[in-house]
């Protein structure tokens, strides 16, 4: 019995190290697309959380579903418009352990990423200045009532959620069949964020993110925030740790010990 041919090719393990792809221009305006992209995100999505807490109407604003959808709705313009584009250091981090992309290259976007966070906050707090100090400038906390156990939990599996999508939306087999639909891929991707948002809103804000916490608490920079910091770097690096293995090393294995997932060989 043969398996069938793959209609499908899969990429080979980026190397660790590889300096020279920085020798090449497509490297560097990678970068820049994930500075832009990344200000563009924390710009839309903090000045829509100031937007609806500085509403005194209990009726009035986007409310919390409103905010999910600004989350989400922005990683799927973004991720679209981009071609592909990380926006975010838990997802990068995920791809290096996949062996998707370098080291160095890895490295590179998450500094871009800071950065494009950064200016995305500075610019809300510079067009709402008294609104943004007043209510809290779109960073992330621990909400009273809640554990730091409990907010990194809710990090770490938000941030699982979202890496794992990812890399489904992106697998090689998939991508093939579905090439001829090319929203496909961000669509889920942007979905995750969105019901990730609705659950871990009330707990932590929702980081998933650790360049949308750090650009917050670097504008923001009150000692709460500083405080809980790490959950927001620690939670998500883990679940996208969680999530390469499981996808990569697991589930693709596996694919790849039996030829296919479908039952259909060719005799």
């Amino acid at each position: 019995m043969e398996q069938p041919a793959k209609d499908y090719v899969d990429p080979p393990p980026a190397p660790l190290f590889n300096y020279g792809e920085f020798k090449r221009w497509s490297s560097y305006r990678a970068l820049f697309a994930e500075f832009v992209a990344t200000l563009l995100f924390l710009y839309v999505t903090v000045a829509t959380v100031i937007g609806h807490l500085k509403q005194t109407d209990a009726c009035g604003g986007v409310g919390l579903l409103g905010i999910a959808w600004a989350f989400g709705g922005m990683i799927f313009i973004l991720v679209y418009c981009t071609a592909g584009g990380h926006i975010n250091p838990a997802v990068t981090l995920g791809l290096l352990v996949a062996r998707k992309v370098s080291l160095v290259r890895a490295l590179a976007y998450m500094v871009s990423q800071c950065l494009g966070a950064i200016c995305g906050v500075g610019l809300v707090k510079a067009i709402m200045k008294h609104e943004y100090n007043r209510l809290g400038g779109g960073a992330n906390s621990v909400a009273a009532g809640y554990s730091k156990g409990t907010a990194l939990g809710a990090e770490i599996i938000g941030t699982y959620v979202l890496v794992y999508t990812v890399f489904s939306a992106t697998d090689p087999e998939r991508s093939a069949r579905d090439s001829h639909v090319p929203i496909l891929a961000p669509l889920p991707i942007g979905f995750a964020v969105f019901v990730v948002h609705l659950a871990t809103i009330p707990i932590t804000g929702t980081g998933i993110n650790p360049a949308r916490s750090f650009g917050a608490a670097v504008i923001y920079n009150r000692e709460k925030i500083w405080d809980d910091q790490w959950i927001f770097w620690v939670g998500p690096f883990i679940g996208a740790v969680i999530a390469a293995i499981y996808h990569q090393y697991i589930l693709r294995a596996s694919a790849r010990a039996l030829g296919s997932f479908r039952s259909n060989p060719v005799i």
